[in-house]
């Protein structure tokens, strides 16, 4: 399967003076088959290193950051001549030893010759325990879920992905009802690669629902795994909240939700562990559009999602059979997975939103995101409702240049409004 991240990997490679990479990504996104397919690809050879499955790794770095001998001890215990420029070293859960991490600023120093892959599934996690960290002397790159594009070039779809790409608009009409076929497909498989690969070899949704269910039981593992253990009931509490959460009509955050009488400052870091092991996206309020959109947040106010809209529907246990008809009964919910899915497929673009509510809530735009100096305001509808009163509200408020509305109808531009099919968000401009 083909992951566009791959060709930021060939970017990295081609660089002049290019430091030691650092992928970043919730565990089970791909990163380690990423990292081995561009290396089997790009490299002669390819020195792989886990530091969770052998522990004997910890002591090469242990014993002090001369790279010249981390370089021959990483020889005899690969069997592989680690040659520069001809061989990917990939050093995988690096947050698992602190001392290969920060070994990284001495490759950078002293040995740029080699080129050097880390990835880590709980990096974000290390990082606020306070692991020593080469800032300066790396570069980042983070790995999602498969996004819908990825997804259509898995299930053997180049020419609707071409279609959306070239921005063919009338093409995109003739081939609706394909493409409305595909978008339910994924909001039910989601973009996990094991879920992807499962349902373009085998068709078969139950088989994709069983690999999401054992991906959820392995998350809450980690929770007692990798967490401090007074945060465990805290993180299992948040984790099986999201879906109810998601569920009310504003859809915002609350602890009390989560117990009678809780507070958020008993939680504050047990959800700082689920965002920084990037399983779930805190999308905060602003009460203005102004740029930048940071400065304009109120952090009391936030919704929160995971990181898969096809875990989304494994945690609310939906059927295919409700997703890919049309159930009356899932019409409130359906707009919380539809807003899953827009938000995935920016994350993916490495957009972070925010969203926008009056004082009192009378009105509310689903996602507010910032391209340069531009604030964009987003609607988001499950269906081919064109009522738009809170984006309009909004319009008449601040002005902006562009205002999108994503929904199941066709492409069609109002004197203040763009409408984009939810299955060709490439269409907005941002992209």
């Amino acid at each position: 399967m083909e992951r566009l991240a791959y060709y930021k990997l060939l970017e990295w490679k081609e660089k002049q003076n290019k430091m030691p990479l650092i992928l970043k990504g919730a565990r089970q996104v791909g990163k380690t088959w990423l990292m081995k397919e561009f290396g089997k690809r790009n490299y002669t050879h390819v020195a792989y290193f886990n530091f969770e499955s052998v522990k004997n790794l910890h002591l090469i770095f242990e014993k002090g950051f001369d790279t010249t001998s981390i370089i021959s001890a990483l020889n005899i215990e690969s069997g592989i001549k680690i040659e520069p420029h001809n061989t990917l070293i990939i050093f995988d859960e690096i947050q698992a030893c602190p001392s290969a991490l920060t070994s990284l600023k001495y490759f950078q120093e002293s040995n740029k010759q080699y080129d050097i892959i880390a990835a880590g599934s709980l990096l974000g996690v290390s990082l606020h325990m306070n692991q020593s960290f080469p800032v300066g002397k790396v570069e980042f790159m983070e790995l999602f879920p498969f996004s819908f594009n990825e997804f259509l070039l898995a299930m053997g779809q180049e020419d609707l992905l071409g279609i959306i790409n070239r921005k063919e608009k009338e093409m995109i009409e003739v081939f609706k009802d394909k493409y409305v076929v595909l978008l339910k497909q994924y909001y039910f498989i989601g973009g996990m690669p094991e879920a992807v690969n499962s349902f373009r070899e085998d068709k078969d949704f139950l088989k994709v629902r069983e690999i999401q269910v054992s991906i959820l039981y392995s998350y809450e593992q980690d929770f007692s795994k990798h967490a401090p253990y007074q945060l465990v009931p805290k993180l299992r509490l948040i984790w099986q909240s999201i879906v109810s959460q998601l569920g009310k009509e504003n859809k915002k955050f609350t602890y009390s939700s989560l117990k009678k009488g809780a507070r958020s400052k008993e939680y504050e870091s047990a959800l700082s562990w689920l965002s920084d092991a990037g399983l779930v996206y805190k999308i905060i309020r602003i009460n203005k559009p102004g740029v930048p959109l940071k400065s304009y947040e109120d952090s009391n106010d936030f919704k929160l999602y995971v990181h898969d809209v096809g875990l989304l529907c494994a945690m609310a246990e939906i059927a295919p059979t409700v997703i890919l008809g049309e159930d009356d009964l899932f019409k409130e919910f359906k707009g919380s997975l539809t807003e899953q899915f827009v938000l995935q497929q920016l994350k993916s673009k490495g957009i972070q939103p925010n969203y926008w509510t009056t004082e009192g809530s009378q009105a509310e735009v689903d996602f507010i995101i910032q391209k340069g100096s531009e604030v964009i305001p987003i609607e988001v509808k499950a269906a081919e409702n064109l009522k738009s009163k809170s984006l309009k509200i909004y319009y008449e408020k601040f002005h902006p240049n562009f205002c999108y509305r994503f929904s199941m109808s066709n492409y069609r531009e109002q004197d203040w409004m763009i409408n984009i099919p939810l299955y060709a968000i490439e269409l907005a401009s941002y992209s």
